[in-house]
């Protein structure tokens, strides 16, 4: 069974030619109102966290995790999996998240294709090839918090890359909260 689910995956991310076929959800907020349609009514809306994977191939990622306060649930939270803009799968995690206050909507004003592309615009990236990032949107001290781990080619062996940190985003403003990159992972 997971390798069906594998092979499907792959066959879905073979078809990704760099841009989504018009009309599919592209952005983390787009893919919260997809998933409202695969979540129960107590659950709609009632976002947790969003994750992506680490991208492949690309800078921006296709696969997202949006988690959603679910007070039917065991656990009380829904998961629905989506890849390049199309549902995958439908989960309810077998373990308790550290956190199920559901974020304001509201405050939500900065989308993940906008956070992306306020971290890459640090200087600190300028000399240096992104080749992968991964993007998570959580509530932290600071509000709705886009946290952007980046992965760059190293410069001593091109074809490998490395991860040199995150960046941390506000959701609500964007602006820059935090820049945790180790420049020397890349040599």
């Amino acid at each position: 069974m997971k390798r069906m689910f594998y092979a499907a995956l792959c066959l879905t991310l073979v078809g990704i030619t760099g841009s989504t076929f018009a009309g599919e959800p592209t952005t983390a907020f787009e893919l919260i109102k997809e998933g409202n349609k695969y979540v129960g009514d107590p659950a709609k809306d009632k976002v947790i966290v969003i994750h992506s994977d680490k991208s492949i191939g690309e800078v921006t990622p296709k696969i997202w995790n949006i988690i959603y306060f679910d007070p039917t649930a065991t656990f009380k939270a829904t998961r629905v999996k989506f890849a390049a803009g199309k549902m995958l799968e439908v989960k309810r995690p077998m373990r308790l998240m550290a956190n199920t206050t559901p974020m304001d909507l509201a405050k939500l004003k900065v989308d993940s294709d906008k956070a992306l592309k306020a971290a890459l615009k640090e200087p600190m990236l300028d000399k240096l090839t992104v080749k992968a990032t991964e993007i998570t949107l959580e509530n932290d001290d600071n509000g709705p918090t886009w946290k952007i781990t980046i992965w760059v080619t190293k410069l001593s062996d091109t074809t490998k890359s490395v991860d040199i940190g995150k960046i941390q985003v506000s959701a609500e403003s964007g602006k820059i909260l935090k820049n945790d990159l180790h420049l020397n992972r890349a040599s």
